[in-house]
């Protein structure tokens, strides 16, 4: 693992222009696997995750070449094999679980590691993505230490409702139904901007899908998949990232934005803090009018709330970064994140700052903000914006601070501390011992 020293207290100014969203990226490599054609991929982010998707490509036999230096990547899965008995799927990705659809249609067969994780956001069941498999008409087992998804002939359409909207159960769901001859439709199907990306991609392919962006979507599937061009978007997580690193040290940050229309809410969300976002000519910009400052509710005795949820709620992945922002405003703000179980319990880190939270319960805290703070070392759990949250607290206070097991971060964001210097920042990475 690797830590973030920081120097804090300079106002972070400049133009920056932000990845792709890994959780566009990293569920269409998996879905290039259901085509025989090649493919060409432009701006795709040099990140951990990408290369050990790439790297498990070349073990299986695919061509895979990575221009690092543009983000282009050519694909050709021609003359792909798979051995369930040798072939491994990466355990430290989440995403490695959308591998089993595309494997299922071309081989029959998948394997994947019973503890395959990603971020520690506390329990991530695996028994949605089983009932979409077996939904397809797939048999699923355990064995030592994995689970074998098979298949003994094509996989057959098929209805279904979800418990609950889940982004990559959704991606499973569409990737199935893309390799079943006839129609198959999802109720309560997750509808992000990358899940609206990753099915843009698989029209490009040549699935016919209805209901993009929608929570009911209907796949057409069983056709012959093409091959093509795709551009990613910019990554919506980031571009809010360095806005709020922006608007939490006092400087001027300027992003680049394509997409605007996902922002509302978020732009609201700035608001409660103090913070006016603008977007014009395809940027993105934060200010503020002065120091951090909660905005009182209408309704008295209310707390100003930021909630949580999946899509079109506010993104429970960004929660981390407006708790850092609720930490420097003044006044009190609550935070509910209705996803996870007890993916706050990092937040106690914060008072190594000299920060004043209280945890309610596993899914919700209140910050009141506005004490002054101080340098500190502190411990991030493996969870990516948990890492940027604590750095953003250390990069708005003058003096040394560092930001433990930070690794996480290079899962999504390539550059980051590069990105960070260029805006004015004094960061380096340091390995632990």
């Amino acid at each position: 693992m690797s830590s973030l020293i920081v120097h804090g207290g300079t106002p972070l100014r400049g133009r920056i222009t932000p990845s792709a969203n890994k959780n566009a990226v990293l569920p269409v490599l998996c879905a290039t696997l259901l085509t025989r054609e090649p493919l060409r991929l432009h701006g795709v982010p040099d990140i951990t995750d990408v290369r050990k998707i790439l790297d498990i490509f070349r073990s299986l036999g695919s061509e895979a070449r990575m221009d690092h230096a543009t983000g282009t990547l050519e694909l050709h899965h021609r003359d792909t094999a798979f051995d369930a008995a040798r072939d491994r799927l990466p355990e430290e990705m989440r995403s490695s679980i959308m591998l089993v659809p595309p494997l299922l249609a071309r081989f029959g067969i998948a394997r994947l590691e019973d503890n395959v994780k990603g971020c520690t956001l506390g329990v991530r069941e695996i028994d949605p993505h089983v009932d979409v498999f077996r939904r397809f008409g797939a048999e699923v087992e355990r064995a030592s230490g994995s689970l074998l998804v098979r298949c003994a002939g094509p996989l057959v359409p098929a209805q279904h409702w979800l418990d609950y909207a889940s982004v990559t159960t959704t991606e499973n769901f569409v990737l199935c139904a893309a390799a079943a001859n006839g129609s198959s439709t999802l109720t309560n199907a997750a509808c992000e901007p990358h899940v609206q990306e990753f099915c843009r991609f698989m029209a490009m392919l040549g699935v016919r899908i209805e209901g993009i962006g929608t929570s009911r979507l209907t796949v057409h599937g069983g056709g012959a998949l093409g091959g093509g061009e795709f551009r990613f978007d910019e990554d919506f997580n980031e571009i809010t990232t360095f806005l709020a690193l922006g608007a939490i040290t006092g400087g001027d940050v300027v992003v680049r934005n394509s997409a605007p229309e996902n922002f509302p809410l978020i732009d609201r969300t700035f608001a409660k803090f103090g913070v006016t976002v603008t977007h014009a000519d395809g940027w993105s910009r934060a200010s503020s009018d002065g120091p951090l400052k909660v905005q009182t509710p209408f309704t008295s005795n209310v707390l100003t709330k930021v909630e949580a949820a999946p899509w079109p709620y506010f993104p429970v992945d960004l929660l981390p970064i407006f708790i850092a922002l609720g930490v420097r405003a003044q006044g009190n703000a609550m935070f509910w994140n209705k996803v996870y179980d007890g993916a706050l319990g990092w937040t106690g880190e914060l008072s190594k700052f000299g920060a004043h939270v209280f945890s309610s319960d596993p899914h919700r805290l209140i910050s009141f903000g506005g004490s002054p703070l101080t340098p500190a070392v502190v411990e991030s759990p493996y969870i990516i914006r948990v890492a940027i949250a604590l750095f953003m607290v250390a990069a708005s206070i003058e003096g040394r601070s560092e930001i433990r097991n930070a690794t996480p971060i290079r899962r999504a964001h390539p550059r980051f501390a590069e990105n960070l210097r260029s805006l004015g920042a004094q960061v380096e990475w340091a390995s632990e011992e």
